[in-house]
């Protein structure tokens, strides 16, 4: 259920970051920065997730265990 969520968030990451875009490109330059923050504040948040710790174990895991 945890692959199911995350692959979820990165695709809403990278649909942000082209919806971020098209505004910037049509003069909206608040709410695409907005944007952009809140697709890294996703990324970093997946990252939280899948990147392992010290001991090699990735809490997204170990979640699932």
């Amino acid at each position: 259920m945890s692959d199911l969520i995350l692959s979820i968030l990165v695709l809403a990451a990278f649909a942000m970051v082209i919806g971020a875009l098209a505004w910037w490109r049509r003069g909206m330059r608040r709410q695409a920065a907005l944007m952009l923050l809140l697709a890294a504040v996703i990324a970093g948040n997946v990252a939280i997730w899948v990147i392992p710790d010290s001991t090699g174990a990735a809490p997204a895991t170990a979640a699932l265990k």
